[in-house]
């Protein structure tokens, strides 16, 4: 293979605050030819700056202040912009990370494609229709030639990243950049995706640089990978060498991060402390304030370059020789402390916190001046489900099936359509706004983006007794152990120390923290009212390995000391494998299967949970997957299909999919499927 990307010593400042930011210092990699090439690492450590200085589409605030960037020779940072015009989207593309902000509202899709095509191409008429056609067929769009003149909105999340792909393609590009292409993304869209980029690099060559946290993706997907760190690479080998061996002591925590159902029973490992601020001098080693192996010269000499094997590069002093080098011994993988396995499920109904039947939301879908409703959106159709004390049920599937609708629904905050929520024994549905308010204290949620949930323009202290002096709760700081009392005050310092924040953080806004401290934020508030039941609308989506490892140890340790139930609501099946007691599996409004973790995860009946389980990225090279593909889109909750609503997508279809919903199949006291090859039988 020849080399077509090559970087040496890149040195990007952000001109940010009283002091300058060195976001990438000293960088160097080589990217050859067809290969792809992924840089690992915790949000804030440089990726996606990496990435734009390749580009040279840096903030304002931004500047290369030393190094080289050469693609088949040339120097980018020599060019003039009108030269760099004519190698983004044509030599170098990029897929940014959220599709919906890169893509043009106001522009239909044909329109955005049209205009590389022009650019690069001098393509117009009908050439260029064609040619927009063409792409969109390539990248997987059902009807391309319709959908090609609608606007992102009318497309789903999965489809806009094929949008974005199409887009970056169509200059032929030989270098593709993709910073987290398939973050938050569900694990059937993001199979899809990562196919689709594998598909189109065996058939033009290109090389893809992958900007990622996920080690599944990385284990799919690369040739070669670099963690980073605080701006710098800190560790480089193959695929292969970096899953067998991994080395630097922050590759093995992010690796004893993940959650697994062997770590059921324990904490997950987690990484103390936080990435340092780039705006400081750094002396030693950059991860020495985090890192479990460290000693004195760790603090006062940065390590160079030691090599682990032939082609296994790693900066740190346990394998530098002129030190002695101390790995053999020191680095070893890290495990978390042991934690009590929350309450198991019971038939016993005094453990039943609470009990939702056929529970059904719609939309009505009205037109006309007169506001005629013609139909409804039926978001949640006939739900039914338990969840008892201190246990947690995960409820799973992909964006659109209505996971966040049931929960919305089960809280009150969307009035259902019909069904029953029981809590505590306690009918929900039809209550009284004063006795609703009354027990809202009793059940909360913690949303999926913890940064639209709070008020950027509140206090972290406003922000949690707000809900306390709504809700006239009063209560105190409890430990592990203790139960909730109502004769003292929750204390926001205690509450903070909780959810492991320091206290005079409550003196800040919102915008001062990372993703997984405002997440804890989002918790702490969620916790001050003294609830029994939190649902938690996926927590961790596109958090960093690390932070969710943080994260799922706090909802574990609360769990165990409070009693808490938990409604989880997630696509990450690895999350659910180490949180869940049972797993409920929902598509397109209604369950298709449920059972314990054990049931659903080792032995899925219908053929969409297989189809889901099949797409999950497998950690390690050697390890493969068969994955089960699904045609199309999932359709429309306005018109579903007529039958089993999986048979338009289901590999396994029979005539009567398309005539009757199948009636539940019981394949043990607590795991049932929906589906008609069971009751065929």
């Amino acid at each position: 293979m020849n080399l077509l990307l090559q970087i040496k010593n890149l040195q990007t400042l952000l001109h940010t605050g009283p002091a300058p930011v060195m976001a990438v210092d000293g960088l160097s990699l080589q990217i050859m030819q067809g290969e792809t090439f992924a840089l690992l690492g915790e949000s804030g450590c440089g990726k996606s700056m990496t990435a734009l200085s390749v580009m040279r589409l840096l903030p304002e605030t931004g500047e290369i202040i030393a190094g080289s960037i050469r693609i088949g020779g040339e120097d980018l940072l020599l060019l003039p912009e009108a030269d760099m015009r004519n190698v983004r989207g044509k030599r170098i593309s990029m897929i940014f990370q959220e599709p919906m902000l890169s893509l043009n509202p106001v522009m239909t899709v044909a329109e955005q494609i049209g205009e590389v095509l022009r650019r690069h191409f001098n393509l117009r008429g009908v050439a260029q229709h064609q040619r927009v056609l063409e792409i969109l067929n390539q990248v997987g769009i059902p009807d391309a030639d319709r959908r090609m003149e609608e606007y992102p909105f009318q497309f789903s999340g999965g489809m806009k990243q094929r949008v974005m792909i199409a887009m970056a393609l169509a200059g032929e590009p030989e270098l593709l950049i993709a910073d987290e292409p398939t973050t938050a993304l569900d694990v059937t869209i993001q199979a899809q995706v990562l196919d689709l980029m594998r598909d189109l690099q065996k058939r033009s060559g290109m090389s893809i640089l992958l900007i990622t946290h996920d080690l599944g993706v990385v284990a799919e997907m690369a040739h070669k990978v670099a963690v980073m760190y605080a701006g710098q690479i800190i560790e480089m080998a193959t695929r292969e060498e970096f899953f067998h061996n991994p080395s630097h002591p922050y590759s093995h925590k992010l690796f004893a991060s993940l959650p697994a159902k062997n770590k059921r029973d324990r904490g997950l490992a987690v990484i103390s402390g936080t990435v340092p601020p780039l705006s400081r001098e750094f002396i030693g080693c950059r991860f020495a304030d985090r890192c479990d192996h460290a000693w004195d010269l760790c603090r006062t000499t940065m390590p160079g370059w030691s090599e682990v094997t032939s082609g296994h590069q790693v900066k740190c002093h346990l394998f530098d020789q002129d030190n002695g080098s101390r790995a053999p011994s020191s680095v070893k993988a890290v495990e978390g402390t042991p934690q009590r396995a929350s309450v198991l499920q019971s038939d016993c109904s005094i453990l039943e916190l609470l009990r939702v039947t056929d529970l059904k939301v719609y939309f009505p879908i009205q037109k006309g001046l007169m506001k005629r409703v013609v139909g409804h959106v039926k978001a949640v159709d006939g739900v039914s489900l338990t969840i008892p004390r201190g246990g947690t049920l995960a409820l799973v599937g992909e964006s659109g099936c209505g996971k966040t609708t049931v929960g919305k629904g089960i809280l009150q905050l969307i009035r259902p359509t019909a069904g029953s929520v029981l809590y505590d024994g306690l009918e929900l549905v039809g209550l009284e706004r004063r006795q609703l308010r009354e027990k809202r204290a009793e059940f909360q949620i913690i949303f999926q983006d913890p940064y639209s949930s709070l008020n950027p323009r509140m206090r972290i202290v406003d922000i949690i007794e707000e809900g306390m002096n709504a809700l006239n709760v009063r209560g105190k700081p409890v430990s592990a152990g203790d139960k909730p009392s109502s004769s003292e005050r929750w204390e926001v310092d205690a509450l903070l120390q909780r959810v492991g924040l320091p206290p005079e953080t409550k003196w800040r806004y919102p915008h001062e923290f990372s993703g997984g401290q405002r997440q804890r934020i989002a918790i702490a508030r969620a916790l001050a009212v003294n609830p029994r039941l939190l649902i938690c609308d996926e927590p961790t989506s596109a958090l960093d390995v690390s932070v969710q490892a943080q994260i799922l140890n706090l909802l574990k340790e609360l769990q165990n000391g409070l009693g808490l139930s938990y409604l989880f609501i997630t696509h990450n099946i690895s999350v659910v494998e180490y949180l869940a007691d049972e797993v409920a599996v929902m598509y397109l409004g209604r369950i298709v299967e449920r059972g314990s973790m054990d049931e659903v995860m080792g032995s899925p009946q219908h053929p969409y949970t297989q189809a889901l389980l099949s797409a999950v990225p497998v950690i390690g090279p050697d390890l493969k997957r068969e994955v089960i593909r699904l045609h199309g889109d999932l359709p429309s909750p306005a018109n579903p299909p007529a039958g089993c609503h999986f048979h338009p997508r289901c590999p396994k279809v029979m005539p009567v999919c398309h005539e009757i919903y199948p009636e539940a199949s019981s394949f043990s006291f607590t795991h049932t499927a929906h589906c008609h090859l069971y009751t065929q039988k």
